[in-house]
């Protein structure tokens, strides 16, 4: 599912790529059979290079599947599963293998959802980035909707400006978050980048600092506030967890820019498409934090999605480790280290992602 982000707000629209296919001309997403000795995941990848034009950041971890009717040469009409995995976009390419046989397009959710025709691809789809969850997680505070409705805005305002200050909690995490998933970008770029590799370490140092300001805002806001939306600890804890993820990003540039490391392996591309994908979730659960109770569902699901996703970078992780000492071990112990460390650095970056899905699942417990 080829998909991009419209803009840099929180809440920015989420777009998603369809392609007309080459019998019915139908919309679809690009798909195609697994390669031999290729994964699932990098067969979906080279698919979308080939039918769609375009390449970027694959998941590994499946977002779900679906089920449709192909039809064979041979007349047969079969049932196949189709894996789909989040490919987040950062290139189009000019010229590509099907661009004479298939039409590319751009789409809002609700216009993608709408044009397929699976039923359990258009739920896919909604879900991606649940539109309707982001506007519950604004809804009106209580006080201001008693006034609205008492007709009392008024003669309101002056007892709102008495009430002691709850600070601005919510934009400091959807703040941060923008920084994850921009750090998060810059990363997966980096280990795609070869020559160019100098800007995007320096973005994520940027992107490093930035999220440092936000975190000691936070905190002062935390030590000033009266009330607060959550108890002090588990704010302190979630932004600290959130800042530790980005610090993670920056060590993992800069032991690449210390190494002068430019060629990486598919499993450490692969943990980099995993933290996008997971970057992407946490931006996404932040607005939902503004009201714990009515998005709670939703919340533990995106936060399961995590969990899983890191388990996944885990098993990854050991594969890539256990590749690199097989192949690099016994000519260069040297390679081995510095490719071990790089391991490590994404493996933390992950680990971070899910004590902030932790976070928000105790935030959950506690307030759902």
């Amino acid at each position: 599912m080829p998909y991009r982000t419209e803009g840099n707000a929180i809440d920015a629209p989420v777009r998603i790529m369809l392609i007309t296919s080459r019998g019915t001309r139908r919309w679809v997403i690009p798909k195609g059979n697994v390669s031999s000795g290729m994964a699932p995941h990098a067969s979906a990848a080279r698919e979308a290079e080939e039918e769609a034009g375009i390449a970027g950041a694959v998941c590994p971890t499946p977002l779900g599947s679906y089920r449709y009717r192909k039809r064979r040469s041979n007349g047969a009409s079969l049932m196949v599963d189709v894996d789909v995995f989040p490919l987040a976009v950062n290139r189009e390419l000019d010229n590509w293998k099907e661009q004479d046989q298939r039409e590319r397009r751009w789409f809002t959710l609700a216009e993608a959802a709408e044009a397929v025709e699976e039923t359990d691809l258009r739920d896919l789809i909604r879900s991606f980035g649940a539109s309707e969850f982001k506007a519950a997680a604004r809804r009106t505070g209580m006080l201001q909707a008693v006034a609205e409705k008492s007709r009392m805005n008024h003669m309101f305002g002056w007892f709102q400006r008495l009430l002691p200050k709850t600070g601005n909690f919510f934009d400091l995490f959807e703040a941060h978050a923008l920084t994850i998933v921009a750090a998060a970008d810059a990363l997966a770029r980096l280990l795609q980048a070869g020559s160019t590799a100098s800007d995007h370490i320096r973005e994520i140092v940027e992107r490093e600092h930035d999220a440092d300001n936000i975190t000691r805002e936070v905190l002062q806001t935390v030590r000033k506030t009266f009330l607060t939306p959550f108890d002090r600890g588990a704010i302190t804890s979630l932004i600290g967890a959130m800042d530790d993820a980005v610090d993670e990003m920056d060590a993992t540039a800069a032991a690449i820019d210390l190494y002068e490391v430019r060629e990486f392996d598919q499993e450490m591309l692969d943990m980099a498409a995993i933290i996008v994908d997971a970057a992407r979730l946490t931006a996404e659960a932040m607005p939902l934090l503004r009201d714990v109770a009515a998005n709670g569902p939703r919340l533990h699901e995106l936060t399961e999605r995590l969990v899983r996703m890191e388990g996944h970078a885990d098993a990854i992780h050991d594969a890539g480790v256990r590749k690199a000492f097989h192949e690099r071990a016994p000519g260069s112990t040297l390679d081995f280290i510095v490719a071990r460390e790089i391991y490590k650095h994404l493996e933390r970056i992950v680990d971070a992602l899910e004590d902030v899905a932790n976070e928000i699942d105790g935030l959950v417990i506690d307030h759902a």
